[in-house]
């Protein structure tokens, strides 16, 4: 079974370079390694990548997990050394294997997306499950464990076990998360339904620019579901996200006729006002 999730600038790119940031803004516990540790990271920061990898490959050879990971990341972005995904999967793996939460989330997602391994769902899910035990895990793959246990990839399919990593993703601040959430208690999937909670999450993510969220956030003002009804606001929210989806989703058109059929409702003044609240939006970076 295929994952179907937003394509999100790359998926496996993107949590790698995120990755990337976490583990080399961290230092090595004071071992008799932590110098070498620390000059590799040197080397990296100032784009030296040849030397970072030359520094790094001894200290992971030797077993230290840090170091492990971020061979991976080298191999897996090609830094200073050829790209090579099988090797990435190596050494993330070796790092994971000691209990580093940033290997496993990464490791998880070489499964996920079948680089450097076969793909296995069940395997992504076993490596990111144990990568939550650390609290400072990527939001990313916790949306992404909501999305397996959503779907039933590589897990049975359990509503309920996806809305609690839903939670966990939204209460971090990823948009994604929260149009899920939003999505599940607007439908009752795996949570009781709550429209005003469905509204509150879909708030949440439409003010972070998600088009989805804002397209269904147009459509609990239409309808008054845990809101008043507000034909402008559903104008100004369905048309954000109209001008955001791509046109080739179905999404896109279903919202164009929604948008179109408010029109309707609505005099030349009011959707002037609807238009204008729509060219002064300004996306907002959700403070946590």
């Amino acid at each position: 079974m295929a994952v179907k999730v937003r394509e999100r600038k790359g998926m496996y790119r993107y949590l790698i370079v995120g990755l990337l940031t976490l583990l080399f803004s961290t230092s090595l516990a004071d071992t008799a390694y932590s110098g070498q540790f620390e000059d590799a990271k040197a080397a990296y920061d100032q784009g030296d990548y040849g030397e970072a990898y030359r520094l790094f490959k001894p200290l992971a050879q030797q077993g230290i997990p840090e170091a492990q990971f971020n061979l991976g990341l080298m191999y897996a972005l090609g830094q200073g050394v050829q790209q090579d995904e099988t090797e990435a999967a190596k050494w993330f793996r070796k790092a994971a294997e000691q209990g580093d939460p940033f290997a496993q989330s990464a490791i998880g997602l070489m499964y996920y997306e079948g680089q450097g391994v076969p793909q296995d769902y069940a395997e992504a899910v076993k490596w990111w499950r144990m990568s939550e035990e650390y609290d400072g895990n990527s939001p990313y793959t916790t949306f992404l464990l909501g999305s397996m246990y959503y779907q039933g990839a590589g897990v049975p399919q359990d509503y309920a076990e996806a809305a609690k990593w839903y939670q966990k993703a939204a209460d971090h601040g990823d948009s994604d998360a929260q149009t899920k959430l939003g999505n599940m208690y607007d439908n009752g999937q795996g949570v009781p339904q709550d429209y005003a909670e469905a509204v509150k999450w879909y708030r949440k993510a439409a003010d972070q620019g998600d088009p989805y969220a804002q397209i269904s956030l147009g459509s609990m003002f239409f309808y008054g579901k845990g809101v008043p009804h507000d034909y402008v606001l559903a104008h100004m929210w369905t048309n954000l996200g109209v001008l955001r989806i791509p046109s080739a989703e179905t999404k896109k058109r279903q919202a164009i006729r929604m948008r179109d059929a408010v029109a309707g409702l609505l005099t030349p003044a009011q959707i002037a006002e609807a238009k204008r609240l729509a060219r002064e939006w300004k996306p907002k970076k959700e403070v946590r």
